[in-house]
């Protein structure tokens, strides 16, 4: 390959790279976000669980909203067993209701031994989105109303 078609081409791949994201995600980033075109695509759901519906109990990441002096604090657990890493749950994460990025608490299998987190959304008031990810079975996503 030519030096000027390989420039051309890692250019246009990375410009694609940035615009890409923002085409997928345009309908998305209003207020009334729809997340069932996503469900079963990329992430799962208690309402749909794609291929993976009888690991519904074990990968669904409960939330619990805790309100304190400071702000709002989420207790995130996924009942889910941590074997080393042949199966466990990589991390949870807290996203705004538009998705965007909160906080998130990742797990080492070697040492946590339940996939349990604590995060601060500090005074943030709305509808939260908590994903929990595992390793052999995808993302779930939860919502609760903070």
């Amino acid at each position: 390959m030519e030096r000027r078609q390989f420039i051309r081409r890692v250019f246009g791949g990375a410009a694609a790279g940035l615009v890409a994201p923002g085409l997928v995600m345009a309908s998305s980033r209003t207020s009334s976000v729809n997340t069932s075109s996503m469900a079963g695509g990329v992430y799962f759901t208690e309402a749909q669980p794609g291929r993976w519906n009888k690991k519904i109990t074990g990968h669904l990441p409960n939330i619990q909203v805790i309100r304190n002096e400071t702000g709002t604090v989420l207790k995130v657990v996924t009942p889910h067993e941590m074997k080393a890493h042949e199966h466990y749950i990589v991390k949870h994460i807290v996203l705004d209701h538009e998705f965007n990025f909160i906080a998130e608490q990742m797990f080492d299998p070697t040492k946590d031994k339940a996939p349990i987190s604590e995060m601060s959304v500090g005074t943030y008031r709305g509808v939260v989105n908590v994903l929990s990810v595992c390793n052999k079975h995808d993302t779930w996503l939860n919502t609760a109303e903070v």
